[in-house]
């Protein structure tokens, strides 16, 4: 197999072996129809993602990641997929898990964005509405009265 040349939001270009772009089936059917002698333009990426998103292909060019439980086990990542992917996707800042949300969906790689969905989801089990916010900087924009009613409507939803 050859190599691919990937082009990011920033026009950076990326070269890659076809093999590990394809775990994308965005650029696997791109492939297909026009070949990789032209550069693939994802305009929707931007380049530290793409890096990002080429190193999980990378490591999983010969496999497919198993299925990740749902609903998740665990608040653990650790306890839900293997410890690469958990270290993997045990990025810094929630932004950049956001980012990889994006690119992974645009791309179409359904390993990689059940991943990241699965890294979103560990830190809002467990936690109530006010844990929530201030993980993800949420303004409550709910008066005392509003939030009151919305809570009984939905007692159900409550552990």
């Amino acid at each position: 197999m050859g190599k691919v040349k990937l082009v990011s939001q920033e026009g950076e270009v990326i070269e890659v072996d076809q093999e590990v772009a394809s775990k994308s089936l965005l650029i696997k059917n791109m492939i297909e129809d026009t070949g990789i002698e032209e550069d693939i333009p994802l305009p929707n990426v931007k380049t530290s993602i793409l890096r990002k998103i080429l190193e999980y292909c990378d490591k999983h060019k010969n496999d497919t990641p198993p299925e990740i439980e749902k609903p998740l086990k665990s608040n653990n990542l650790y306890d839900v997929v293997p410890q690469w992917d958990a270290d993997f996707i045990s990025l810094p800042n929630l932004e950049d898990i956001f980012e990889v949300i994006l690119a992974a969906n645009y791309m179409d790689i359904k390993s990689l964005l059940d991943l990241a969905c699965a890294k979103i989801a560990t830190l809002l089990k467990g936690k109530t509405p006010e844990e929530i916010r201030r993980q993800f900087n949420i303004q409550n924009d709910f008066t005392p009265e509003e939030e009151q009613q919305i809570r009984e409507e939905n007692k159900w939803a409550e552990d």
